[in-house]
Parts: C-alpha cells; sequence; structure tokens
C-alpha cells in the first residue's frame, strides 16, 4: 500500500466581498495575506491555518454565516481583546478550560480568539 503525506490545509469561507474580506482579516484582525488571485481566490496566514477566501458560486447554495467557526490562538488574550474592540469587533466572551471570545466577520461567519486559561490573565 502506497503512503502519502499532506503537506498543506486550508479553510475556505466563501464571502460575499473580496475587498471586504481581505480588509477584514488583514487590516482588523491584522493576519498576512499570503496570496491573492484578483477577485477569485484570496489565502491568509492564520499562523498554521490557511484561510482561504472565495467569491460566492451563485449555482451553489451557501448559507451565510454560522456554519463553521475558526479560532485564532492569541498569546495575549486581554491585549488582543482591547485592540480589536478599539476596531469595532464585538464580542460574546466564555470562559472554561480556556477563555474564549466570539466574534463575527463581514458574512457573518463566526471566529473566536483563545488562549489557555493558564496562560491568561484572567480578567476579563
Amino acid at each position: 500500500m502506497s503512503k502519502y503525506n499532506y503537506i498543506g490545509s486550508n479553510v475556505t469561507i466563501m464571502v460575499k466581498s473580496m475587498a471586504k474580506s481581505i480588509k477584514f482579516y488583514t487590516e482588523t484582525l491584522g493576519l498576512p495575506l499570503k496570496v491573492r488571485h484578483s477577485s477569485h481566490w484570496a489565502e491568509i496566514d492564520a499562523g498554521g491555518l490557511i484561510i482561504g477566501l472565495h467569491p460566492f458560486v451563485k449555482t451553489k447554495k451557501i448559507i451565510r454565516g454560522d456554519n463553521m467557526t475558526i479560532g485564532l490562538e492569541v498569546d495575549d488574550f486581554e491585549t488582543a481583546i482591547q485592540k480589536l474592540e478599539q476596531k469595532g469587533i464585538q464580542f460574546d466572551i466564555q470562559k472554561a478550560g480556556v477563555v474564549l471570545a466570539y466574534f463575527n466577520d463581514p458574512d457573518d461567519n463566526v471566529l473566536y480568539l483563545f488562549q489557555h486559561k493558564s496562560k491568561s490573565q484572567k480578567k476579563h
């Protein structure tokens, strides 16, 4: 039996506006743009996860928002929350074994910041 290795992966998000989504992920969240192919495809580097942005395909039924989540681990939860709130992000913060802060992108997809409780300042 032959063996193969996975050499990469991404999560693809169907977006209404490439320009608006790229601006959100790069300028608002501060993630680097890895590649962009006009308005057909873009890749955002989320520190080990590639977020692929693709325009909605009119012939396919896509449920807008709330059909997946992307977690972005941060090293300083409190600072990340503060800086993103200054950029207009609204959070739903939950604390369990990790602290979580849920928010939405321009297409209402759910994302969240997280930090393990042992690393967080437990203030928020």
